[in-house]
């Protein structure tokens, strides 16, 4: 199948440590972070699938690193957040769905596989994992279809946490677009998922990979872990 994927590395990642955009990350295996992504994402749904990444620091690293990838700039990186650079991802990608993840997480290749059905279906989703629920990460709940319904990192009663992996369909993108226009510059994206549920009536699933690997390596710890798993 072809689809659309959107990379979101535009960030400094200075909670690293790293000269590097931390997509650069090297892990056990060799691979950078941003490569095991493209692996992953081409194991699930072959060469015609395209990726589009949001560069921002250092984008030069980036783009020869990864030169067969489409780019989109987000010049404001140091003063705005993922809902911003995610903005001008789906601008630029037409009116397809789009799967997107967070440039930093190192995850299982089966997690792409068990997206497939929910994209063949065009059903928006985010990946979830319910094995811990950590006050730092974004959190969720859902309504009494099992929808989404909640979706930031000040949820109360959570009952997992969003990976960093999700779809907007091509019927919902719209919606997103609008209001990720709204959001702060310093928002997530995740706050414009949360506007598009409340207010557009988008529903969006909650994806659970909490048998599989996702790590989003935000520090040193977390590269630690992501070297663990992988390994």
């Amino acid at each position: 199948m072809t689809l659309q994927t959107v990379i979101l590395a535009a960030g400094m990642g200075t909670r690293l440590g790293r000269a590097l955009p931390k997509s650069l990350t090297t892990l056990a295996d060799g691979r950078s972070i941003m490569r095991q992504q493209h692996d992953n994402i081409r194991a699930a749904f072959g060469t015609d699938a395209r990726i589009t990444t949001v560069v921002g620091y250092r984008a030069e690293t980036i783009i020869d690193a990864f030169p067969g990838a489409d780019y989109v700039h987000n010049e404001q990186y140091d003063e705005t957040n993922t809902s911003k650079s995610l903005l001008r991802a789906l601008v630029a990608t037409g009116r397809d769905g789009v799967l997107w993840m967070n440039g930093d997480v190192v995850f299982d290749p089966r997690v792409l596989g068990r997206a497939i059905s929910l994209i063949e279906a065009e059903q928006s989703f985010v990946t979830v994992n319910t094995s811990k629920v950590s006050d730092e990460e974004v959190k969720y709940t859902l309504d009494a279809n099992g929808f989404v319904d909640e979706l930031s990192k000040t949820v109360v009663g959570g009952i997992g946490e969003a990976v960093g992996i999700n779809y907007v369909s091509r019927h919902d993108k719209r919606a997103l677009i609008q209001q990720l226009q709204r959001v702060d510059d310093q928002d997530y994206f995740e706050r414009g998922l949360e506007l598009a549920i409340a207010e557009n009536g988008v529903r969006v699933a909650a994806m659970d990979i909490s048998d599989l690997y996702a790590v989003e390596v935000d520090f040193a710890e977390d590269l630690e872990r992501a070297n663990e798993v992988i390994a």
